[in-house]
């Protein structure tokens, strides 16, 4: 049984290593970008070349917060958004229906334009003298709000140069959608023919959002999605290193800047060229994109193209409407086939229960339940364990430190008593990945923020403010100690009882969903193998008074 307990830790200190390691390498050093002037320049013409020879040159100029120009804002029934005049820029987002994760009496600002928080989505067009993102538009309204009754609502900004070209950009934000269509219409009043380019990309600092959880390892940064080489992450650290191997041609998929809970994303219609970009644009400041060639427009000709843009929460549901793969987003890692249907099962509980934390309780109640008989042959098996602690003690004292005898004595005990010391293992290796991929599942999951519980609970997806399930789960660790046998070896016994604590203590730091996930399937275990280890030593006393 002590080989088993020794696998066990092991596990569980791999599982607590890995979990640091990863937060480390996730860790960025806070650098503020050194503000530049911006210049009001289009970027270079190279009229009929492929996208490849645009890439290296969009938002080259973006070293800082470009210049501002006149603020528009624009308010739905999920957003309030401010546009900026300057280059058309969606420079602000906030999120009506979600909650700051340090101040709870603000809403949620996923973009910003902050010099120490920059987040900001910009669009342009390239070629002859067309405007880019640090380009003036004017507009009639500075206001704009959703009107009752309406579904839709459209923000207009206009340009035009003294050689008769207008281009429109064209904001259309609708009800009950957190996605946005930009469009550019572009009318080529002058007498020369013109071949365009447009870019729409997303600038950002390298710093995680503040409030993501401590000691948990999050992953925030650029993501790119195309059909043929699906879902991918582009870090900070690997554009910072020229390891991105960008650009990158395609005529489908999506690119975006994907942090805990939230994204935002640019998403070309499929079918067309595009080429996917992500550089470094200066200290601590990087951006990720897509360019699409507009085709020729000859004089007197117009021609238009419609982005959606996405910036809102990573709801499942409805990111696999928005565009194919979106939903890869919510990402669980390498156990996805196994966390995406327990996360489908938690939220149909949810919609029966609504309560969260009552739904996270009833389906660790079904796993614990359909692994059951898995779990009572590890229970039986550490139960045998038990009842021949105090011969494996015997055989301890009898041997002292001759390793070989003892070993060979162990094993004629065992073999004695038919009993197997490592035939409880396979059923908890088995359940492991299961486990792991409900705690990634409760940890990604939108649904989770700010959920409340009962009581004191009342964000599911924040750490416990009074510790209570932390040393509640330390309590449940320490009892299911004292239900296992004690390992003979004293060093290992002792580890054993440290670990409860630091356990708890470790868990002081995780959100108190996952930190109730933990008790209820320890409160689970514990009467599990109470029950399963009272009925062997029952049978086993039995079986002593009859052949006395």
């Amino acid at each position: 049984m002590d080989i088993k307990r020794l696998i066990l830790f092991v596990i569980f200190s791999f599982s607590i290593l890995m979990l640091w390691d990863a937060w480390q390498k996730d860790l960025h050093p806070v650098l503020t970008p050194a503000p530049q002037v911006a210049s009001d320049k289009a970027a270079p013409v190279q009229t009929g070349k492929s996208t490849a020879d645009f890439a290296g040159k969009v938002a080259h100029d973006f070293g800082g917060m470009p210049l501002a120009g006149k603020r528009l804002k624009v308010q739905t029934d999920l957003i309030s958004a401010e546009l900026d005049t300057l280059g058309g820029d969606l420079r602000r987002v906030e999120l009506l229906k979600y909650q700051d994760s340090v101040d709870k009496t603000k809403r949620l600002v996923l973009l910003d334009d902050k010099p120490k928080d920059v987040y900001v989505a910009q669009s342009g067009l390239i070629g002859s003298g067309l405007p880019t993102h640090n380009t003036l538009f004017s507009s009639t309204d500075t206001q704009y709000k959703l009107a009752d009754g309406e579904d839709s609502l459209v923000v207009k900004l206009n340009w035009a140069d003294p050689n008769g070209i207008r281009v429109g950009k064209i904001y259309t934000f609708h009800r009950g959608s957190y996605v946005v269509d930009v469009t550019y219409e572009i009318d080529n009043g002058s007498v020369n023919r013109l071949v365009p380019h447009s870019y729409f990309q997303l600038v950002r600092n390298g710093r995680p959002p503040v409030g993501d959880p401590k000691f948990i390892s999050t992953y925030t940064g650029p993501a790119i999605y195309t059909e043929k080489e699906k879902f991918h992450k582009v870090s900070f650290s690997d554009i910072e290193k020229n390891k991105a191997a960008y650009p990158m041609q395609s005529d489908d998929g999506w690119v975006a800047m994907i942090q805990l809970y939230f994204l935002s994303a640019w998403i070309p219609p499929n079918n067309q060229p595009r080429e996917y970009f992500a550089k470094k644009l200066g200290d601590d400041l990087y951006d990720v994109g897509a360019i699409l060639p507009l085709g020729a427009i000859e004089a007197g000709a117009s021609k238009t193209i419609t982005m959606h843009f996405y910036a809102g929460p990573q709801e499942q549901v409805q990111l696999s409407k928005v565009a194919p793969g979106l939903d890869l987003t919510v990402d669980y890692g390498r156990l996805t086939l196994i966390a995406a249907p327990l996360f489908w099962v938690l939220a149909w509980i949810h919609k029966a229960v609504q309560n969260w934390g009552v739904a996270i309780i009833l389906l660790t109640v079904l796993i614990k339940a359909a692994f059951y008989p898995l779990s009572a042959k590890s229970y039986r098996s550490m139960a045998q364990m038990r009842i021949l602690g105090p011969k494996l003690q015997k055989l301890k004292e009898q041997y002292g430190d001759d390793r070989q005898r003892l070993h060979q004595a162990m094993m004629e005990l065992y073999k004695t008593e038919k009993v197997n010391p490592l035939g409880g293992c396979l059923p908890v290796v088995v359940q492991i990945p299961v486990f792991i991929a409900l705690y990634w599942a409760l940890l990604n999951s939108v649904e989770m923020r700010q959920a409340p519980f009962m009581l004191w609970v009342t964000d599911l997806s924040a750490p416990d403010p009074y510790y209570i399930l932390p040393i509640v789960m330390g309590l449940t660790m320490i009892i299911q100690t004292k239900l296992n046998p004690t390992p003979p070896d004293p060093i290992q016994a002792k580890v054993m009882m440290i670990m409860p604590i630091a356990f708890s203590v470790f868990f002081f730091f995780f959100p108190a969903g996952l930190v109730l996930y933990w008790v209820v399937n320890n409160t689970l275990s514990i009467t599990q193998q109470y029950y399963v280890t009272r009925s062997i030593e029952r049978a086993k006393t039995a079986k002593g008074h009859a052949k006395g």
